[in-house]
């Protein structure tokens, strides 16, 4: 019943419901019990219920924090454009580097023989993954480590270099996107012998210490022996042999050069397509740098799909994926490059079958 004084008393106003007036709080040790009264707690509860109160925000708002996954990056020669596309295609996956991924960059500066201590300084850092540009370094990689999965690119047939022991099933800690040399340097001198059909010696440049450049060499004296063509090879390891290596072209009276462009090798392009220029030596490469600075055609890989490709891999095996499981693929993306002001330089008339195929002309 209500109490005589209000605001002094509480007031039933219902089986199971309280009332009071709001000139006066509950008591703060009241409660309401099964046989609907009200009456204090005792004491030693009331602390204990207290203690438990206070300290269950404290539980409820603490948090682990969130880890960043480490992925390493290791390349005979970084090259930033195409980093960058790497780079921007985790972002589109929906990483935010500094916050989901951190980004450990090694690279050997064109010196193969530092790959080694570089993995070594990436395995330290404990990375989740390592990114390896290049044979050298995916071939480095593989020897230093086989638990931490590689995602290897830029790398001609994986198979033969022993990184893989299949495409469809790789069988160990290294996947990723690979290159099969027939579908590299040959087509480009394929096309150089339908735009100069006369020439019957080439010279071929790559990089010595790199076994990958080697397969792909190889491959194009196979084939284009098949044209009637003959070539000196030119391996180089270090900048200061490119001036010996094209006087030796000259020598063997060479009438157009070959260029692996491995990252080395194209990091000094401009440097080579000059001394070429001075031998009058039209040159042709895989990828898109060298005709874009001179070169007269480049057939090759689309290299920001490849690199894009990449992050892709690393994106799954972040998620739980093993390589093991992880076919490696090759690109489906090509492109032929004309440079027509080199060609116009050299006074080469480019026959209208091969412009027509082109997805590049340089003006």
């Amino acid at each position: 019943m209500p109490g005589k004084r209000a605001g002094r008393r509480l007031a039933w106003v219902g089986r199971g419901t309280l009332s009071y007036t709001p000139r006066l709080a509950l008591h703060p040790t009241w409660k309401f019990d099964n046989l609907h009264r009200a009456r204090p707690m005792p004491s030693r509860r009331r602390f204990l219920v207290s203690t438990l109160l206070l300290g269950a925000p404290l539980v409820v708002r603490a948090q682990q924090p969130k880890s960043v996954r480490k992925i390493g990056v290791l390349a005979q020669d970084l090259q930033p454009g195409l980093l960058e596309t790497f780079r921007d295609e985790l972002r589109k996956l929906g990483y935010v580097e500094g916050t989901d991924i951190g980004i450990e960059l090694r690279s050997a500066g064109g010196r193969n023989e530092r790959l080694p201590a570089l993995v070594q300084e990436l395995l330290r850092l404990d990375v989740d993954v390592i990114v390896a540009i290049n044979t050298p370094a995916a071939k480095a990689a593989k020897n230093a480590t086989r638990t931490t999965p590689v995602v290897m690119m830029r790398v001609a047939d994986p198979v033969k270099s022993g990184l893989v022991a299949s495409l469809g099933r790789p069988g160990g800690n290294v996947t990723g996107v690979s290159f099969m040399p027939e579908a590299l340097g040959p087509k480009g001198v394929e096309l150089l012998h339908e735009m100069l059909p006369k020439i019957s010696r080439m010279a071929a440049l790559y990089q010595g210490d790199n076994p990958g450049a080697a397969v792909i060499v190889d491959e194009v004296e196979r084939k284009g022996g098949r044209l009637g063509l003959t070539f000196v090879r030119l391996p180089v390891h270090d900048p200061s042999d490119y001036a010996g290596a094209l006087e030796a072209a000259s020598r063997a009276r060479s009438e157009a050069l070959f260029v692996m462009d491995d990252g080395t090798i194209t990091d000094h392009r401009r440097e080579i397509l000059d001394l070429a220029a001075k031998h009058s030596l039209p040159v042709v490469s895989i990828y898109k740098d060298f005709a874009e600075a001179g070169g007269l055609i480049a057939y090759g890989p689309n290299l920001d799909a490849v690199y894009r490709r990449a992050a892709d891999y690393v994106d799954r095996i972040l998620k739980g994926a093993k390589p093991d499981d992880l076919p490696v693929e090759q690109p489906t993306s090509f492109e032929l490059v004309i440079n027509l002001k080199t060609a116009k330089d050299l006074n080469l008339t480019i026959p209208p079958s091969v412009l027509a195929r082109a997805d590049n002309l340089i003006q």
